[in-house]
């Protein structure tokens, strides 16, 4: 190959305006600020752009991460999206990636592409009760969202977090939620499957608590992310409650590899969802919950 060829070939990428745009498939490295130890197998880092600069994402969008010499996985970001100087993500360890990143510490680097995919339409349900639903470490990726509503409180009816855990010691963010639930303008509830040692709250699994109600299902909007059973028993109870099927949205992550709908891996029905989700409005993908081992 001859050698403006192969410079025409390597060359960025440039968008209408001239300005270099970076390869979504090229790594950037971050280095560790910080790690906190949430669960027994869950954890959460605080990551900033070794070259410095700020990092700006949706609330619902997830990053590749990339341990050099072992491989990358799909994270979605668990951050405040109006802090810009910090990268955050909780993770649960269950494969060789994912013990990998657990096994690092504060000052280690490892790359990050992103941010990919669609995000929680929040202020689509400006005016609306908002009602959150996650299950186990699903409340990871709705914090964001819950973030961004707490800041724009007066936009919204009700705002109610709802919330089950296999065991009250497997319940993610515990001081937080009850920080949150500490404010006059925010519901929280909280259930575990099983209860142990002095729990005293809801036992039983988190769409009971959707069937208690509190909000105006005519004019609510709802997020709702964990095992692909739970959203989709909690689609069903919230629409069950007249919650309109149009205004459900859930978080599907399957098999991303490329972040980018090249590789084929995450195709979920006519979906990559890496792409066209991970945040799909649940009446368009409604039949393919029902399609099992899809």
């Amino acid at each position: 190959m001859n050698a403006p060829l192969r410079d025409a070939l390597h060359a960025p990428v440039r968008d209408p305006l001239h300005a270099p745009v970076r390869d979504p498939m090229v790594p950037v490295p971050f280095r560790i600020e910080k790690v906190r130890r949430d669960l027994s197998d869950t954890f959460t880092m605080e990551l900033v752009p070794e070259a410095g600069g700020e990092f700006a994402f949706q609330p619902g969008q997830f990053n590749m991460l990339y341990v050099f010499g072992v491989g990358e996985v799909p994270i979605s970001i668990s951050g405040d999206p109006a802090d810009r100087s910090v990268l955050v993500h909780t993770t649960r360890a269950v494969g060789q990636v994912t013990e990998a990143l657990d096994a690092l510490k504060p000052g280690d680097s490892l790359g990050v592409r992103g941010p990919f995919g669609t995000s929680w339409p929040v202020e689509s349900a400006f005016g609306h009760d908002l009602v959150f639903v996650a299950g186990g470490v699903g409340l990871a990726p709705l914090r964001p969202a819950i973030y961004q509503a707490m800041a724009n409180r007066q936009r919204f009816g009700r705002v109610i977090v709802l919330y089950g855990a296999r065991t009250p010691e497997d319940i993610l963010y515990k001081k937080e939620l009850e920080r949150w639930r500490g404010r006059f303008d925010l519901d929280v509830l909280v259930t575990v499957d099983r209860a142990t040692g002095k729990w005293g709250g809801n036992v039983g699994v988190v769409t009971n608590l959707i069937a208690r109600g509190g909000f105006d299902p005519l004019n609510t909007t709802s997020f709702v992310c964990g095992p692909e059973v739970m959203m989709r028993y909690a689609a069903q109870a919230l629409e069950k409650k007249g919650v309109d099927t149009g205004r459900i949205w859930v978080s599907v992550e399957r098999n991303m590899k490329c972040g980018c709908g090249l590789c084929g891996h995450c195709q979920w029905g006519p979906h990559f969802t890496c792409k066209d989700g991970p945040v799909f409005r649940y009446d368009r993908v409604a039949d393919l919950f029902q399609i099992r081992e899809l």
